[in-house]
Formats: C-alpha cells, sequence, structure tokens
C-alpha cells in the first residue's frame, strides 16, 4: 500500500477504535448495573415466565463487551501492522490486500485466497 493509503487507514482504524472502546465500556457499565440492580431485590427472576432474567441481561451485555474487546483486539494489532508498514499485506503471501476486503475488515491479515483455506 502507498503511504497516502497507509495514512487513511490508519484514520479508519483509529476511528473505529474509539467506537469500539465506547462500545466495551458502556456493555461493561451495563452489566455491572445489571448485576447492581438485582443484588437487594427479593424476586425470583430465574423462574418469572413473562420476560428475561438479569442473569441472562448480564450474561448478554458481557458477552457482547468481549465481542468488542476481541475486537478492540484485532484493531490494535492491525493499527501495529501500519507503524510497521506490514498492513495490507497477506501474511501467507505477502500479496496486498484489496481495499475493498480491508474496508470490510480492516484487521484482516490474509488476502481472500489465503483467508478461504484458514
Amino acid at each position: 500500500m502507498r503511504d497516502v493509503d497507509l495514512h487513511r487507514a490508519e484514520e479508519r482504524l483509529r476511528a473505529r477504535l474509539t467506537e469500539v472502546e465506547q462500545l466495551v465500556a458502556a456493555q461493561r457499565a451495563l452489566a455491572a448495573e445489571i448485576a447492581d440492580s438485582g443484588k437487594d431485590a427479593n424476586t425470583d427472576d430465574e423462574h418469572d415466565p413473562e420476560g428475561s432474567t438479569l442473569a441472562w441481561e448480564r450474561q448478554q451485555a458481557s458477552a457482547l463487551a468481549a465481542g468488542a474487546a476481541a475486537e478492540r483486539d484485532v484493531l490494535l494489532a492491525a493499527l501495529a501492522r501500519v507503524a510497521d508498514g506490514t498492513y495490507g499485506r497477506c501474511e501467507v503471501c505477502g500479496r496486498a490486500i484489496p481495499e475493498a476486503r480491508l474496508e470490510v475488515r480492516p484487521g484482516a491479515t490474509r488476502c481472500v485466497e489465503h483467508a478461504a483455506a484458514r
């Protein structure tokens, strides 16, 4: 990739990283809020046929936070590749990863051919 492309890629990665970090924080806060809301309650939401349980809601928020944290790690690794000049190159064959693929999967480390072989 050309330097201009690397600069643009870095901007996109940093913008997405900001979004993902906010999502991680929001989901973790929600999970904590859900856990706190049931602490002093004297209800049996586990057997309530009317809706989801606090445990389910907390688990859902925790799972969303974990997924976002995993995406954050991928984005941080991609930024490291931008810094060392390897971003946009397939880790298997060294060919350029198409720009369209990087826009959809900014953390991609393999070209389409080698990603499919994985």
